[in-house]
């Protein structure tokens, strides 16, 4: 590994006058494919490659002019022309392109670090941080500064129905800030980089055990951009590690407002009352019980929604213009997202994958849909939900529901400590607890396990953050009406 050519945070900002064309090497990620976006709206002239383009990421970039490239066509003498490479976190240290990148002679950076240096730096920055909840809380945060007729830069790290996953926007610019490394060359969280000069912290626990070896070790990213931020932090109170970061540092920096927030706070929410189109609640503000009616649903979208209005009523918005702007709020697809209806259930398609986020799915699932039993999918597919770490954890997440399908795909975990996930064992404990569970590994078997668990008017709940052993990419989507 040759980090000659690596560009610094600090040296990349005092030079960005001096770049004109950058060249996002694999695009099409997740997070690179938005930020090329960003870098090309701040003025900046885009280009990159990938090995496929596909939709949706393929056609948002088409709209927006980037020329795009194989990687077949990507040489060292190709990449001399540009005056900045941007490495997509895809890039293997040990591979051959990452020697090709490093021996152009050209500076090279993560997306993080070119977001921050090229992007944020000249923007108020809204972090929007934590093991849950990251995107729905960053894409509440933009609707609410959206309805309050500001202009506000974005980027979701999740699909949107109408609408792009990025955007420059004016004055304030709302980031999911998650804790995940940047690349090979930068093995800090992707937070770290992003000229935060705000942060909103939803929760704090172990995850990512494929890079992290305890929560202490997700602390320590924490640790190094707490110090250096310049104005509000707003931290969910009910986490362990979050109170520990504030304890340490709530009184270091006068410049700094810190608020807490979650059942049990001083600010709420309180008063919390879910019903079947959404919730009402309370937050105490300046010494005044202040009432709230939203969209939302369930206590943990209620704590999400609560971070962001006590971030605008600290930056002077009006109460009222807040309440105002808090009813009516859009959920990010795979949250909740009702699907249609198969065999007389109700389809629900959930991101979660970690024990409190099955927890808090399942108790809002139950709140919308008072008295219908739950049958739940879960296919553990992350580093940390393939290993044996939350073994009993998600045997008490996954009881709550009446029937249980685990869907293990046959994937050896990736992370630091623990084995992998006994998934037979996981089906055979909850049924040990008096509900109905069985472990299935392949799709044809998952068919048949939904259509033997399938009763009319119950809730099949499908928590993957993939495809489900391919369910979502089968003819089972096509089957469902809506």
């Amino acid at each position: 590994m040759d980090l000659t050519n690596l560009i610094s945070q600090d040296d990349l900002i005092k030079k960005r006058s001096k770049i004109k064309k950058v060249f996002f090497y694999r695009i099409c990620g997740a997070g690179m494919g938005p930020a090329a976006v960003l870098v090309k709206q701040a003025g900046f002239e885009v280009e990159g490659a990938d090995s496929a383009f596909y939709p949706p990421m393929s056609t948002f970039l088409e709209s927006t002019g980037i020329p795009l490239f194989k990687l077949d066509k990507v040489t060292p003498e190709f990449l001399k022309q540009y005056d900045l490479i941007v490495v997509g976190n895809s890039v293997s240290g040990k591979a051959e392109a990452a020697r090709m990148i490093e021996q152009t002679g050209v500076p090279f950076t993560s997306f993080p670090s070119a977001l921050g240096s090229l992007v944020l730096k000249d923007k108020n920055v809204i972090g929007i941080a934590g093991t849950h909840g990251k995107t729905t809380t960053t894409y509440f945060m933009t609707q609410l500064l959206e309805k309050l007729n500001q202009n506000p830069g974005y980027l979701v790290g999740g699909i949107i129905e109408g609408r792009d996953p990025s955007k420059l926007g004016d004055k304030y610019f709302v980031i999911e800030s998650d804790e995940y490394d940047s690349a090979y060359f930068h093995k800090i969280s992707k937070f770290r980089l992003y000229e935060m000069k705000n942060m909103i912290l939803t929760s704090l626990e172990f995850d990512h055990a494929d890079i992290f070896s305890s929560v202490e070790k997700i602390e320590d990213e924490f640790r190094h951009v707490i110090p250096q931020m310049k104005s509000t932090l707003i931290f969910n109170q009910e986490y362990t590690s979050a109170m520990k970061l504030y304890r340490d540092y709530h009184k270091q920096n006068p410049a700094q407002k810190w608020f807490l927030y979650g059942d049990k706070s001083d600010i709420g929410p309180h008063d919390v009352q879910t019903h079947e189109n959404g919730s009402s609640f309370t937050i105490l503000w300046n010494g005044e019980r202040v009432p709230f009616e939203s969209s939302v649903i369930g206590q943990h979208n209620v704590l999400n929604v609560a971070s962001c209005l006590i971030f605008l009523l600290s930056e002077g918005f009006s109460i009222s213009d807040v309440q105002r702007a808090t009813k009516e709020l859009e959920m990010v697809k795979r949250r909740q997202e009702v699907r249609g209806k198969y065999k007389g259930m109700t389809v629900i398609d959930d991101f979660a994958h970690h024990p409190r986020a099955i927890n808090v799915t399942i108790d809002a699932i139950r709140a919308r849909f008072k008295n219908k039993k739950i049958i739940t999918i879960f296919e553990p597919i992350s580093a940390t939900a393939r290993s044996s770490i939350f073994q009993t954890e998600f045997r008490d997440s996954l009881a709550q529901s009446e029937k249980v399908i685990i869907a293990k795909a046959e994937m050896a975990t990736t992370a630091l400590m623990g084995k992998d996930l006994d998934a037979d064992l996981l089906s055979k404990e909850i049924a040990q607890k008096g509900k109905s569970s069985i472990c299935v590994t392949k799709l044809d078997d998952l068919r048949k396990a939904i259509d033997n668990f399938a009763e009319p008017d119950a809730v099949l709940l499908v928590l993957s953050n993939r495809t489900c052993l391919g369910l979502w990419e089968s003819s089972f989507v096509q089957e469902l009406k809506a």
